[in-house]
C-alpha cells in the first residue's frame, strides 16, 4: 500500500523535499550583523567593531559575506573599518535591515535545500529555501521585533521560498545556536534549552516528542538526539552550539571541563555519560573528540560562556575562538586534525564573549 502523507505534512519543507545541510558543506555566503547594540558589549563597542574585520577577513577568502547594517551611513563606516583592516571589500555586500542585535545564527535566515541543490527553478539558487522560525529573543528580552523581520527579507532579496516552521498548529520557534546537524540526517540538541518547562519556554506545553516532529518536519531530519545542558553564564539556556559540534557525518567534538571545583565540571560530565548513549541515523556510535574549556571570564561579576566549541566553519577556513588561555593551543591543534580539508584560525575572543556569544553565534551559512 503506498504511505501517502497527509496535505499537513506535504506543505512542511520535509514534505517538500528540503532538508538542513551540514555547516561543512560549500557556502555561497556568510551573513553577519554590524554590531550596532551598545547593550550587547558594554563600553567595548568599537573594539568589537575591529574583532569583526578579522572574522570577515577570514570569511571573505572564500566566499561572500553578506553584512545587515542599520542605514547607509552605518555602511559606509562599516566599509571604512574593513577596507583599514585590509579586507576585500569586493566580497562584502551590504545590507540596510535594521536589527535589534544582530545575533545571525539565530535570528537570520535557516537555509535548506532540495537534494543536491541542482533541482530545475528559477535562477541559480534553485533549490533553496529559508525555514522562519519566528525568533522571540531566547523568550527572554523584549527587543525582538526587527531580528524577527530578517528571513523575510533575506527571501525576498535572494528570490527563495519562506517557509514556516511549524508545531502541530503554532509556530515553532527554535534558534540556529540551538541544533546541529551532520547533513545525513541526525541533529543535535539539549533538554536544558528546550525541554525546560520554566526557564525561557520558546515552546510552551510542548514536550519531546512534538518538539521532535517539528525538528524533522521543519529541517528535514530523521534523527533528534540530545544532550543535557550548556556552560554556565549561557545568555541562551543551553545552545547545542557552546557544548557538542558535528566535525563530520559521522565525528562529534564535546567540551570538557577538568576541574571538579569548576561550575561547569558537573552539567559537562552528564554531556559526557550521556553521549555514550547517542546514535546516529544508521545506529552507529559517534567518534566523540574532547575539546578543553578555557579557564573562568567573568565581567561585571557575570561568569560568560567562553567555548572553544563556538567555531564556525567556513569554505576557507574554521574559525576558532580564542580567549588567552593555554588550552587555546590544545584546541586549535585538536580542531586542526579534524579538518583537513581547510586551515584553522583563531580570532581574538575576549571582548567578543562579553556578549554572550563568540563566532558561531554570529554568522549564518548560505548554502551554495
Amino acid at each position: 500500500m503506498t504511505n501517502k502523507k497527509s496535505p499537513a505534512t506535504a506543505q512542511t519543507p520535509a514534505g517538500l523535499g528540503y532538508s538542513m545541510p551540514a555547516e561543512w558543506e560549500p557556502h555561497e555566503a556568510t551573513w553577519i550583523g554590524w554590531p550596532h547594540n551598545p547593550t550587547d558589549w558594554p563600553d567595548k563597542l568599537d573594539t568589537i567593531r575591529w574583532v569583526y574585520t578579522e572574522i570577515v577577513r577570514g570569511l571573505s577568502a572564500g566566499e561572500t559575506v553578506r553584512i545587515l547594517v542599520e542605514s547607509r551611513t552605518d555602511q559606509k563606516i562599516a566599509h571604512r573599518y574593513l577596507a583599514r583592516a585590509g579586507v576585500d571589500t569586493r566580497k562584502v555586500e551590504f545590507i540596510v535591515h535594521a536589527t535589534n542585535r544582530g545575533w545571525m545564527r539565530d535570528s537570520g535566515p535557516i537555509f535548506v535545500r532540495k537534494g543536491s541543490g541542482r533541482s530545475k527553478g528559477r535562477g541559480a539558487k534553485a533549490g533553496l529555501a529559508i525555514v522562519n522560525f519566528h525568533f522571540n529573543a531566547w523568550a527572554k528580552y523584549d527587543d525582538w521585533h526587527r531580528d524577527r523581520r530578517v528571513p523575510e527579507m533575506a527571501s525576498k532579496l535572494l528570490d527563495l521560498p519562506l517557509l514556516s516552521g511549524r508545531c502541530g498548529g503554532a509556530p515553532f520557534i527554535l534558534e540556529g545556536g540551538g541544533i546541529d546537524v551532520n547533513g545525513r540526517g541526525t541533529l543535535l540538541t539539549t533538554e536544558e534549552c528546550y525541554l525546560d518547562p520554566k526557564v525561557q519556554v520558546r515552546n510552551p506545553g510542548v514536550g519531546r516528542p512534538e518538539f521532535e516532529t517539528a525538528l524533522k518536519q521543519s529541517l528535514g531530519v530523521s534523527n533528534v538526539q540530545w544532550l543535557v545542558a550548556g556552560p554556565a553564564g549561557d545568555d541562551t539556556h543551553g545552545h547545542i552550539d557552546d557544548i557538542c559540534r558535528f566535525v563530520n557525518p559521522t565525528t562529534v567534538v564535546l567540551i570538557k571541563e577538568t576541574n571538579p571545583k569548576d561550575a561547569n565540571y558537573r552539567p559537562l560530565a552528564e554531556n559526557w555519560e550521556r553521549i555514550q548513549d547517542v546514535r546516529l541515523e544508521d545506529g552507529s556510535k559517534p567518534e566523540v573528540v574532547p575539546l578543553p574549556m578555557p579557564g573562568p571570564l567573568f565581567f561585571d561579576g557575570n561568569r560568560l560562556p567562553a567555548s572553544y566549541a563556538n567555531f564556525y566553519i567556513c569554505n576557507a577556513a574554521v574559525l576558532v575562538p580564542t580567549f588567552n588561555d593555554p588550552n587555546d593551543r590544545v584546541a586549535l591543534g585538536a580542531l586542526s586534525e579534524l579538518f583537513k580539508d581547510r586551515i584553522v584560525v583563531g580570532i581574538h575572543a575576549v571582548d567578543l564573549v562579553l556578549g554572550f556569544g563568540t563566532l558561531h553565534c554570529l554568522t549564518q551559512q548560505q548554502p551554495a
